[in-house]
């Protein structure tokens, strides 16, 4: 992968997950599971962030070892897939 898809992907990755955080100030689990429009947006805004996680490759991954990849490929792969 090209140095500037990388640097894209992890651009995207930061971008929604900012997002994410900041759609769920103030709100609470209930929240999360009686406003479909929320819920829908979460899902999509992490959809987003695996989606674009699964596409660093490893050389650029193991320079942020903090970062659980698996597990955000993972939850992708379970949200998309139900797997």
């Amino acid at each position: 992968m090209p140095r500037h898809e990388a640097v894209m992907c992890l651009r995207h990755m930061l971008d929604h997950a900012r997002e994410a955080v900041s759609m769920v100030q103030g709100r609470t689990r209930t929240d999360l599971d009686t406003d479909r429009l929320l819920n829908l947006a979460l899902v999509r805004l992490l959809e987003i962030i695996g989606e674009a996680a699964s596409r660093v490759v490893k050389e650029d991954s193991d320079l942020y070892p903090d970062i659980p990849w698996p597990e955000i490929v993972g939850l992708r792969n379970r949200l998309i897939h139900g797997y």
